[in-house]
């Protein structure tokens, strides 16, 4: 195919592979969507089994920890891969698989064994999510280019968070219409759906290959490249002062994690429906926030959004801590919603912006490992201080540590070197 390969020797993207690329982009997305809304309920179907609140906060922290270990050498590995779209496609669909194998595991132990068997598999799969975590943001980078990212983002983010929304309120329906556990076993099962159809079409992204990394780089030993790349941390540049903030953040956006499940079922006494309610309502936004922060910054730009978000999202631990009613949850819920399809959008943009185009693989491995460490340490300290202290405690203590990284987005300046107009129209 002469048109394939100009394009793949450094040309524009041919229109027909774009449109392709985008349409298998948007439906790999409606897959993400149905398992994201089956993983809703994970923590939950924990929790009625009995699960402590150190092995619920596991799931939030177990990944974290894989990927603490393995972001940097993962991020090493992928930037000499030439093809990184089989490294997108194959760990998520083993990721996405898992949870067909959680729901055939009661069929075979009791409930005690099915928590520490769903943890055990949790933890496996993180490998492979450490690699998706990596992938996604340089395939999605090079499927759209910078002029059409936010666009394209938008909209396959609108599509799974309806996607979403709509699987987490059959499931809540569902779930109160059929006995425990063979209601969550059923959903984990037909999960599988989901996972298919991201695959089929995850897989036939076609994008150019990776330019070779530097002689020097791939010369180095594992521990010079990692000493390397925390260096840039310490350096006063753009990607450092977002990663610094976004750490900070990130660490009060963990530890309220794992408390809102255990908030609801064991302070409110919530049922299924209402939890499955509160979700649909958080995900359900996302199909106009996202077109509305997409217009937001083509004219504003990114540190508009990025500071109303931030500040923003430290309301939604506070008002629940504050709320002994399940009712204004749903509220509070759609706020979140709101605020964090900006902030995924523009975090997102940021961290492209602020890294360099050739080491992009090894600066979000970076990033990530930050985003890791915050994972791993702060559900962990979040159900600690809620065994200690009690929920509403240790929702107020996640919110004051938004509130310091949003203080901190605006105090280091974080967008303000790398914004780029939006005036341009992608659609």
């Amino acid at each position: 195919m002469p048109t394939l390969s100009r394009w793949r020797t450094g040309h524009a993207q041919p229109a027909d592979i774009q449109k392709q690329n985008e349409r298998s982009v948007l439906i790999d997305g409606l897959g993400v969507g149905i398992v994201t809304g089956v993983s809703t309920f994970l923590s939950v179907f924990l929790t009625r089994l009995g699960a402590s609140p150190f092995l619920v906060g596991l799931l939030t922290a177990l990944p974290a920890l894989t990927g603490m270990l393995l972001a940097i050498p993962a991020g090493r590995f992928l930037e000499r891969q030439r093809n990184l779209v089989p490294w997108y496609s194959w760990p998520r669909a083993i990721v996405q698989g898992s949870f067909v194998l959680m729901g055939l595991i009661p069929f075979f132990a009791s409930q005690q064994i099915t928590v520490y068997a769903v943890i055990i598999i949790w933890a496996l799969v993180t490998i492979p999510q450490t690699i998706v975590n990596i992938t996604f943001t340089v395939v999605m980078r090079a499927v759209a280019g910078p002029r059409r990212l936010q666009y394209l983002m938008s909209r396959r983010w609108s599509v799974l968070g309806a996607t979403t929304a709509i699987t987490v309120a059959a499931i809540g329906a569902f779930l109160d219409n059929v006995p425990f556990p063979l209601n969550y076993q059923i959903v984990f099962i037909a999960s599988f759906v989901g996972g298919a159809l991201s695959f089929f079409f995850s897989q036939r992204l076609t994008i150019p290959d990776n330019s070779p990394p530097q002689k020097d780089v791939v010369q180095q030993s594992l521990s010079v490249y990692l000493s390397d790349m925390l260096t840039v941390l310490r350096e006063p540049s753009p990607f450092s002062r977002f990663v610094i903030s976004a750490f900070v953040f990130n660490l009060g956006m963990m530890m309220a994690l794992p408390l809102f499940p255990l908030y609801w079922v064991r302070q409110l006494n919530a049922s299924d429906f209402w939890i499955g309610l509160i979700n649909t309502t958080n995900n359900g936004v996302l199909l106009v926030a996202y077109f509305i922060w997409t217009a937001l910054t083509r004219r504003k730009g990114n540190v508009l959004a990025l500071r109303i978000c931030v500040f923003g999202l430290v309301l939604y631990p506070l008002l629940t801590a504050l709320t002994p009613r399940v009712e204004p949850l749903v509220f509070y819920a759609a706020l979140a919603g709101i605020f964090g399809a900006g902030l995924n959008l523009v975090l997102f943009d940021i961290s492209l912006s602020t890294a360099p185009p050739e080491r992009t693989a090894a600066y979000i491995a970076l990033y990530q490992l930050t985003t890791y460490i915050a994972t791993l340490v702060a559900p962990l300290v979040g159900t600690l201080l809620a065994d200690l202290l009690g929920y509403t405690p240790a929702l107020l203590i996640g919110a004051a540590f938004r509130l310091a990284g949003a203080i901190l987005f605006v105090w280091l300046g974080v967008g303000v070197a790398s914004e780029r107009p939006h005036a341009v129209r992608t659609a």
